[in-house]
């Protein structure tokens, strides 16, 4: 999805070119992982975190572009909306104090971020939903200028057929009655509302599956624990609003195709896996390319010749597949390598908040995919996709399975059996202990206090109102609130409820 395309590869004869060409990628795949033609020095992550930029107002800010300019950094990008940027920071290994650095560094790319944001009259936001969006900002007039976020829209749009529909039932707030969302949109521009954080994972070939299924166990843990996005369109609706909002913005099924149980693009899953072709190879069985542009590489012959391919049609593909759980190929330094892409989290509250999400994950899912009897043995998929809506749903409130426990609620099931896991799978990785206790320190904290970054914002916006604001007023009170706060950079887990 990162590099632009042409105006309009839509004619038929492109369509089954495509088509062609995405099943001689699969097909190279299938070869290059039979050959054994990846590199894998070491275990680096990565990561991603997606931007609100907001006015003095707390309303979205349209200046991704004049912000960008200004930076000049090619770690930041553009994204769907005008009012969104994405960074990009450089991969690195895991082990040692790389964490610690990893904090620094997010540190000194949002500071100079802010600055230049200031000076063009924004701020910015990591928030999973930025709580003053209204329905005017979905407009698709504040698409990002670039022609694949166009053709996106216009392929998703064209696929189903009809305008958008927002429907969804929140879980409510304190002593009232849960609040319901229904609305519609002409563009594509509700998925720039879901902002999110995205942790990468290089693996081995043979270690993949057990990793991805180790992350897709995780997912319902992940959002509850790390939920930040409870507000949308002005109502109060699901701790992690990003889960259904995402699904519903692109979803290229009209009704009746739902009603035959055509798979959404924003997907799950619906299997534990055995490698990662089985789920490239899913991508190409089940949906239909969206942006059906080739390039010249015949990606055998490449490989053939000694050269890593790029398998670019492939990729493309696969990056309008949009899994909580991403397989990723892709080349570096003329070497391949495979990741896992776990998208399941929202951007902030702060920095160590994130970087803390980041530990908690990557720890608990080495002991998960190293353990003598995978969790993913004992429990359906259809468990662990369900814990995590559940999670999403109702955050710290949520009743998740586990193997050999039952149902429990997603605090006592980090302290319990997680966080441990995540100690010892932090501890095989190398990571010191300064870095380690650091940030499981705080996943604890969390737990223990019950407080997310969408407990905070319920509860803050629930007594602004017992003291008489309208609903436009608290959230507008809350958001500002919350810059303030995620500047200080003490965890979501301190912050006071105090205006």
């Amino acid at each position: 999805m990162g590099k632009n395309l042409s105006a309009d590869p839509s004619e038929p004869q492109d369509r089954g070119r495509y088509r062609r060409k995405v099943q001689r990628c699969l097909d190279t795949l299938a070869r290059m992982l039979t050959d054994g033609s990846f590199s894998f020095p070491r275990k680096n992550i990565g990561l991603e975190v997606e931007l609100n930029l907001v006015d003095g107002q707390m309303r979205p800010s349209m200046t991704n572009t004049t912000v960008l300019e200004a930076l000049n950094d090619p770690s930041f990008t553009t994204e769907l909306g005008q009012h969104n940027l994405e960074l990009n920071v450089p991969p690195r290994p895991l082990a040692g104090e790389s964490a610690l650095q990893l904090e620094d560094d997010l540190h000194a790319y949002l500071g100079a971020a802010s600055r230049k944001a200031e000076e063009s009259g924004a701020s910015l936001a990591m928030i999973g939903i930025l709580p003053t969006l209204r329905h005017e900002h979905f407009d698709q007039k504040w698409l990002t200028n670039n022609a694949r976020y166009s053709l996106l829209n216009d392929r998703i749009f064209a696929a189903r057929g009809e305008r958008t529909v927002l429907s969804m039932e929140g879980s409510p707030l304190p002593g009232r009655q849960p609040e319901r969302l229904r609305s519609y949109s002409e563009s594509i521009l509700p998925e720039a509302a879901c902002t999110s954080v995205q942790l990468h994972l290089q693996v081995a070939p043979e270690e993949f599956a057990a990793h991805w299924n180790a992350a897709q166990a995780l997912a319902g843990v992940q959002v509850a624990v790390g939920a930040n996005s409870p507000f949308l369109l002005g109502k109060a609706l699901w701790h992690e609003t990003r889960i259904p909002l995402f699904l519903q913005a692109t979803d290229t099924r009209p009704e009746e195709l739902k009603n035959q149980g055509v798979r959404p693009r924003v997907w799950f899953g619906e299997r534990w896996i055995t490698s990662i072709f089985d789920l490239f190879e899913e991508n190409v069985r089940y949906f239909p390319g969206l942006l059906p542009e080739t390039d010249r590489e015949d990606p055998i012959e490449a490989l053939d010749s000694g050269q890593a391919p790029k398998l670019t049609e492939l990729r493309m593909h696969n990056g309008t597949v949009w899994r909580w759980n991403r397989p990723v190929y892709d080349v570096v330094d003329g070497l391949p390598h495979l990741r896992v892409e776990n998208r399941v989290l929202p951007a902030g509250p702060t920095v160590v908040d994130m970087v803390a999400n980041a530990a908690f994950f990557y720890g608990a899912q080495r002991a998960l995919a190293e353990a003598d009897r995978p969790v993913w043995t004992q429990m359906s998929f259809q468990a662990a996709e369900e814990n995590m809506y559940a999670g999403a749903r109702r955050g710290f409130d949520a009743q998740l399975y586990w193997p050999g426990i039952g149902w429990i609620p997603p605090d006592e099931l980090v302290l319990r059996v997680l966080l441990p896991l995540a100690h010892e799978g932090l501890r095989r990785s190398d990571v010191s202990d300064v870095a380690r206790e650091r940030y499981l320190g705080i996943i604890e904290q969390r737990c223990l206090t019950r407080r997310t970054g969408a407990a905070w914002q319920r509860e803050y916006v629930l007594r602004a109102e017992e003291r008489g604001a309208e609903r436009e007023t608290a959230l507008n009170r809350m958001l500002g609130r919350y810059l303030e706060l995620s500047a200080t950079e003490t965890p979501v887990h301190t912050w006071s409820l105090e205006a």
